[in-house]
């Protein structure tokens, strides 16, 4: 599990496409820096494991064909900038909200509106999504952890207001119009969206004959 607070803006070293798979080697020092072979670590949100022993401040994961076909992992190139999030310590502070690295889909940033020292980012909400997010409710993009600013389901879109820190230390900030996105959304918005939906069925246990 994670919070959607990125330590670290890490970097594609490379990425080797397979037939149905691809193979993501990244540098990222302070990510691994106590990680060992199995470990979790996000990637622009992506919850992947460390295959193999990091070397050199870098480490390697498998990405499957699913998890390409519903982010952007795919668009990487080497030299790419990636939000870097190891999983979280029992211990940890929960900084952010409740984030799988199970992403929902992808969206493209549609407009980005500069403030005095902060910037209003509007992105596209794809149908199936738009159920799950309500005004000053949690979202996820790109691995970050924001607050849904501005909600409009006839545009298709939504907004999150970044500040100065996320700009400077997060892919965010280089966003460009047009760009892809990985989405996640409230887990516990999903749970009470399935309760209420299916809230006549009975509820069966293991042990119910």
């Amino acid at each position: 599990m994670f919070t959607g607070i990125v330590e670290e803006l890490g970097e594609v070293v490379a990425l080797e496409h397979g037939a149905d798979s691809a193979r993501l080697t990244v540098h990222g020092p302070l990510v691994t820096s106590d990680a060992l072979p199995g470990a979790s670590i996000a990637v622009n949100g992506v919850c992947l494991t460390v295959v193999g022993e990091p070397t050199d401040g870098g480490f390697t994961v498998d990405v499957m064909a699913q998890t390409l076909r519903h982010s952007a992992l795919g668009d990487l190139v080497p030299g790419s900038p990636v939000n870097l999030e190891r999983a979280m310590a029992a211990d940890g502070r929960f900084g952010g909200h409740v984030v799988q690295g199970h992403v929902d889909g992808t969206a493209v940033v549609v407009r980005r509106e500069p403030g005095d020292r902060w910037e209003v980012v509007t992105i596209s909400l794809p149908p199936h999504l738009a159920r799950y997010l309500v005004p000053q409710g949690s979202i996820t993009v790109d691995g970050v952890s924001l607050t849904v600013s501005a909600l409009d389901d006839e545009a298709g879109t939504f907004s999150v207001s970044l500040i100065p820190t996320t700009l400077e230390l997060t892919t965010l900030g280089r966003r460009a119009v047009g760009d892809p996105v990985n989405l996640e959304v409230d887990v516990l918005a999903k749970y009470v969206h399935r309760l209420l939906t299916n809230r006549n069925a009975t509820l069966e246990t293991p042990w119910t004959s």
